[in-house]
């Protein structure tokens, strides 16, 4: 435990505390007022506007293109699902960095869809989103697809018996008990592009930014101490909220576990 812990508070906790301190101490005087300051900033207000709308559209996408994913892995069994399922979990596992290089050869610049339909997604948005949902569609799969295999399918059919639709049924019955996994995985995904840096370096370029990748770039292009450490206050606090919240939903979603007979 104490290796760990001595890891951590070197290569992670001091660097942070270093830049923090230097950019709100720089004379020997603590500066709480820079706080205020920047996060008065247009600029910086677009980027924390932009990093909580494209976590929201990219989470709310994986959601949608990942559900259905769940229902056939929890509901299905056919040949090949254990590889399958290994499959659509290696692009998590990837770093984020090849994951938009591999994005920015297939919708950039004679990239495929460049060719085949004259369609270039690089300068915009949707070739950010569109990679947070190959990076993250794992999350939702294994997460929520764990709890719907356990799910019990004779309370819906019983459902069905007793008069109420398919939709009716499945909306009653099935979707209560999977909130807590939705919940806890929505959470994780909002996180991790929340926190994006590779991903919108790579195709975000200098029309989009992210928390993440502008504390990165008032710390290394413009050497901004003051303002980078204003951003990874607000960056801890974002995380924190969103870890503590996540906690919460996997305590829900482990009674929900206990609860399947």
């Amino acid at each position: 435990m104490a290796l760990p812990v001595a890891f951590f508070a070197v290569f992670f906790a001091w660097p942070v505390v270093s830049i923090v301190d230097r950019g709100l101490r720089p004379d020997g005087d603590w500066r709480f007022g820079r706080i205020g300051e920047t996060l008065g900033r247009p600029d910086i207000l677009d980027v924390l506007g932009f990093t909580a709308w494209q976590a929201l559209a990219s989470t709310g996408l994986t959601l949608l293109v990942a559900l259905p994913g769940a229902y056939v892995f929890a509901r299905f069994d056919f040949p090949g699902k254990t590889v399958l399922r290994a499959v659509v979990t290696v692009p998590f596992v990837l770093p984020t960095v090849l994951v938009g290089t591999a994005f920015l050869a297939l919708v950039g610049r004679n990239g495929l869809t460049d060719e085949l339909w004259g369609l270039r997604l690089d300068t915009s948005v949707w070739a950010i989103l569109l990679a947070h949902v190959f990076f993250n569609y794992a999350v939702v799969v294994r997460t929520v697809g764990g709890l719907w295999a356990q799910l019990d399918p004779r309370q819906e059919e019983a459902a069905r018996v007793l008069g109420a639709s398919r939709f009716t049924a499945w909306r009653t019955v099935t979707l209560p008990a999977l909130v807590p996994a939705v919940s806890a995985a929505a959470l994780m995904v909002f996180l991790f592009t929340f926190t994006s840096f590779g991903v919108v370096q790579i195709l975000g370029g200098d029309a989009y930014t992210t928390l993440e990748a502008e504390i990165y770039r008032q710390t290394a292009r413009l050497l901004d101490l003051p303002t980078a450490a204003v951003l990874t206050l607000v960056q801890f606090a974002a995380v924190g909220a969103i870890l503590a919240l996540h906690a919460w939903t996997v305590r829900r979603r482990e009674t929900a576990l206990r609860l399947v007979p």
